[in-house]
């Protein structure tokens, strides 16, 4: 009997998955709007697990090549677990940051992001970055979502801290929202700023239904990624009590959560 091959990971990789329901609405239109040829040389920010990354290589030639770039170790690890798995020979992936990308000049004919850009520390320097890095005439295909993303929670919560009177704490979840999600016209100054043209602004969104309040607060990806930032700007001993009335005000109609985002198709002149 042969045995049976089990890809290490660590624990903590277990949350992620190369494809989940979040990344997939982005990272369709991102793939729909970029532009494939043979040979071509492409670049991933912020690839995380491998989406968009290793679907781009798969549509590629094989003189064509994906670098994927990160951050996280675990991440990098990962992807270079499914490379082998997978026996993809035209990807691989370098741990960085976008701000100090590790590239010569001139160098990718595709850059892409898929709902990355909101997360890095410096958007105007990582758009730099992008410009200096693609060759004349590349393509740079950005996914972002949008500050109404699950606007339905934020309006619960509003309600809840303004009757407890919690300016404070209002004021921080209006930073926390502005910091992580900025507005088309916003983004679009940046990308022009930094150089590039843009060719199509496309606004699209999904939503995320839940046959309850509590289900939607179960969720992994909530529980994991969203809801500890939340929870940052919230006094520890109130939480409790904030998230209870949340949830009763949720459950009080269908709970079904908006996520709007953008798509940018930019070129270098």
């Amino acid at each position: 009997m042969k045995p049976v091959f089990i890809m290490p990971a660590p624990s903590k990789l277990l949350l992620y998955d190369e494809l989940p329901f979040w990344s997939a609405p982005f990272g369709i239109l991102l793939l729909d709007t970029a532009r494939f040829r043979k040979g071509m040389l492409a670049l991933d920010i912020g690839c995380g697990a491998g989406f968009p990354m290793l679907e781009l290589a798969g549509r590629l030639d094989t003189d064509g090549h994906v670098t994927g770039l990160d951050p996280s170790a675990e991440a990098v690890e990962m992807v270079n677990e499914k490379i082998r798995a997978r026996a993809v020979i035209n990807a691989s992936v370098t741990m960085g940051k976008g701000e100090a990308m590790p590239f010569g000049d001139a160098h990718f004919d595709l850059v892409t992001s898929n709902n990355g850009l909101n997360n890095v520390e410096d958007q105007e320097k990582v758009l730099s970055e992008c410009f200096r890095v693609c060759k004349p005439g590349a393509q740079l295909v950005l996914t972002m979502n949008l500050p109404h993303t699950m606007i339905e929670f934020y309006d619960a919560l509003r309600y809840v801290l303004e009757d407890m009177e919690m300016l404070d704490e209002i004021r921080a979840m209006e930073e926390h929202i502005s910091d992580k999600r900025k507005p088309a016209d916003y983004l679009s100054d940046l990308i022009l700023a930094s150089g590039f043209r843009i060719r199509s602004i496309q606004v699209d969104g999904f939503r995320y239904r839940f046959a309850s309040a509590g289900a939607f607060f179960s969720h992994y990806m909530i529980r994991n990624f969203f809801k500890p930032p939340w929870l940052e700007f919230l006094p520890i001993e109130k939480r409790g009590e904030i998230f209870a009335r949340v949830e009763k005000l949720l459950d009080k109609g269908p709970v079904e959560m908006s996520i709007p985002f953008v798509c940018f198709d930019c070129f270098k002149s």
